[in-house]
């Protein structure tokens, strides 16, 4: 036998034995490879929930994996950014990152960074918020709201997802600009306290428009709206700024992944979720929310990240909430 004949056979006696690590064998895993989880901090059913689900589902069909929407409430929609910290930093698992996250620092102890130990992938979209009360109560405008409020010292309550939430904060704001004190009630997420509202237990809520139904319905008014404009779904309904309290407040929210995610998987999840946001689906589900896209890629979103942690050490200092 020659030589050349020799080797040719040996080659293939390897190959066949799996000795001989063939080209295929050194390719790096593709990403993803198996589901993706995506944390949210509210409840089901909410404003944040319907549409991430939309957005999971259109994801999952870019990625070709499935795309779990898991929900994690309480806190005020800081669970999920919390938990990064202890979260592979594989590209599996990714947190929705609400405002209040920001605002952590100045408001409890904590022994992470959300500036420097959250690696950002995408900014999504922005609330839209309200300030509503039952459709029977004496209360007609945010004129009355103010007015009873400064009749009743510390009576008039209201309803938020959370202590120290966005919503939280801007009630608060509101009260200083009016020179009012309001009575602060938290519930564990969006449902409770709108459940709450209908149910006569609380006088008035600040949420995002899951009210907006029940508004329709007659069963409940909304005073005033957050944004730099009117909506168009209640084109009736003042701005905050159009009965004289200067404030805007929409709260932009995107995702993240735990710091030391390989730079090239945020940019595989990034695409995938742009293009997710991106589809006629998704736009139709924020808008049953009064809600609109906010798109911010990944270092976009990481200089807002700092910028608002600026901006919130300075209104939790002004209204005296700091740790």
């Amino acid at each position: 036998m020659t030589h050349a004949l020799l080797n040719r056979c040996t080659l293939s006696l390897l190959l066949a034995a799996g000795c001989v690590a063939g080209p295929a064998l050194a390719q790096p895993e593709r990403f993803p490879s198996r589901p993706i989880k995506v944390l949210i901090g509210f409840t089901a059913g909410g404003s944040t929930d319907v549409p991430f689900r939309v957005l999971a589902e259109n994801a999952s069909k870019i990625l070709g994996q499935p795309v779990i929407i898991e929900n994690k409430p309480g806190a005020g929609g800081v669970l999920p950014a919390q938990m990064m910290q202890s979260t592979p930093a594989d590209g599996y698992t990714l947190a929705q990152v609400p405002l209040p996250v920001f605002r952590l620092p100045y408001t409890q102890k904590i022994n992470w960074n959300p500036a420097t130990d959250l690696q950002y992938v995408i900014g999504l979209a922005g609330y839209a918020f309200g300030l509503v009360v039952p459709a029977d109560s004496p209360i007609k405008s945010m004129q009355d709201y103010i007015a009873y409020a400064k009749n009743n010292p510390g009576k008039l309550n209201y309803g938020t997802p959370g202590a120290l939430t966005t919503l939280h904060l801007t009630m608060e704001n509101i009260a200083l600009q009016a020179g009012v004190t309001l009575n602060h009630i938290p519930y564990k997420g969006n449902s409770e306290s709108l459940q709450a509202v209908l149910g006569g237990h609380v006088m008035s809520i600040a949420d995002t428009p899951g009210w907006a139904p029940y508004v329709e319905q007659g069963k409940l008014r909304v005073l005033s709206v957050w944004g730099d404009k009117r909506s168009a779904r209640f084109p009736n309904v003042p701005t905050l700024k159009e009965v004289g309290i200067n404030l805007v407040q929409t709260s932009p929210f995107g995702l993240v992944v735990p710091k030391g995610t390989d730079p090239k998987i945020t940019q595989v999840l990034h695409d995938a979720f742009k293009k997710a946001m991106e589809m006629p689906n998704y736009k139709e589900s924020l808008a049953k929310f009064d809600m609109d896209t906010y798109y911010m890629d990944s270092a976009t979103y990481k200089q807002y990240a700092l910028d608002t942690m600026k901006t919130e050490k300075v209104i939790i200092e002004k209204l005296g909430l700091a740790k």
